[in-house]
């Protein structure tokens, strides 16, 4: 990490430093010894050091390794200040890492590499540091990417709400591969991989506000092999995205927009669990636009559409995949849907807010 360079040799057998109170001080983030012993004790016990034993101010990549496994890199960067920080399905360095393998992944990109930046405020238990850094690690793992290089920062209390984290990653597109929200098509298919909604209402229901007794986890993930799976069977997928904030109804408004095609869902088809739609309706909030940390929206020609559902209900990520909808010449720009009762809706972009903090 940035800091972290500066405070390691180039000696593998260092003997790392270790944390010796239970909460972070300004001292962790001022430059020194016990910013050191944070940085050891805290994220380099979970990520483990570069290859070489040397850790300097930037991670160093062949170009030689990147360019033999496509032709343009895949570069994505997010910031996560979700609360509260740990949830029934993950916590904030899951979210984190899955988060932006994701956002790598739904372009065709295979994710390699990760950063980490961590904003944290003074005051936060060392504890609360080492579980969150031993997700991201294993959730890196699970995903086949490294944490390669980073940052720590420390704020006075009240400055931030806890630990805010920032990450980018970088992933390599195979060549011929072009996976665009603008190339949706009429005679289309709209595939996602599973019940909808479950991050956004594990997250309200975390908070604790309203005292719901419903059992929701969140379904934070990496999908990089699911969107493998689907892109071994189908070069010529349309469309992927991670449906997260705004949920399925923005994303799907975004690929008719920039495709200039109409969509059109079936309510009776889209999954989604009693618990949620409760939540939903005891709140007034439309299930559509929850967000999700583990669901994708595919667009695929018609004619793959079986051959894509099959590949996706193999894997372990994506074995309640159905379709929800297809793509139309009709109304332009436009995202409709038919309702239990017979009759259509407009499934407008989301406007505003729902849920602040989601992520």
């Amino acid at each position: 990490m940035n800091e972290m360079s500066k405070k390691a040799t180039s000696d593998r057998t260092r003997r790392r430093g270790k944390v010796n109170v239970d909460k972070v001080t300004l001292a962790h983030g001022a430059g020194g010894k016990a910013m050191r012993d944070l940085i050891d004790d805290a994220f380099l016990d979970a990520f483990g050091e570069p290859d070489d034993g040397v850790l300097e101010d930037q991670a160093r990549l062949l170009m030689s390794d990147l360019s033999a496994q496509g032709d343009r890199l895949a570069l994505t960067t997010d910031s996560f200040v979700v609360d509260p920080l740990f949830f029934p399905g993950g916590n904030i360095g899951t979210l984190a890492v899955a988060g932006t393998v994701n956002d790598l992944a739904v372009s065709g990109a295979k994710p390699l590499y990760l950063t980490c930046g961590m904003i944290i405020e003074e005051g936060l238990p060392v504890e609360t540091l080492r579980r969150v850094a031993r997700s991201m690690q294993e959730t890196a793992e699970k995903a086949g990417v490294r944490i390669i290089t980073g940052d720590t920062k420390v704020v006075h209390h009240g400055a931030a709400d806890k630990l805010f984290i920032n990450t980018a990653g970088i992933g390599v597109i195979p060549e011929g591969l072009d996976i665009s929200s603008a190339n949706a098509k009429p005679g289309d298919v709209v595939i996602v991989n599973g019940v909808l909604g479950d991050h956004g209402a594990a997250i309200l229901n975390a908070r604790g506000d309203l005292a719901l007794e419903a059992d929701i986890e969140s379904d934070c993930g990496p999908l990089n092999g699911l969107i493998d799976a689907i892109i071994n069977i189908c070069p010529e997928v349309r469309s992927i995205r991670d449906a997260t904030r705004g949920g399925i109804a923005s994303v799907l408004n975004e690929v008719a927009e920039d495709s200039r095609v109409g969509v059109l869902l079936n309510e009776q088809s889209i999954p989604m669990r009693a618990e949620v739609t409760g939540v939903c309706e005891i709140l007034g909030l439309d299930p559509l636009y929850l967000a999700n940390e583990g669901k994708i929206v595919v667009v695929v020609p018609g004619d793959m559409s079986d051959a894509v559902l099959q590949a996706m209900r193999t894997h372990e990520d994506g074995q309640d995949s159905v379709v929800i909808g297809k793509i139309c010449e009709a109304p332009a720009g436009t995202v409709v849907m038919e309702t239990l009762f017979g009759g259509r809706r407009v499934v407008d972009m989301l406007v505003g807010e729902q849920l602040p903090r989601i992520c």
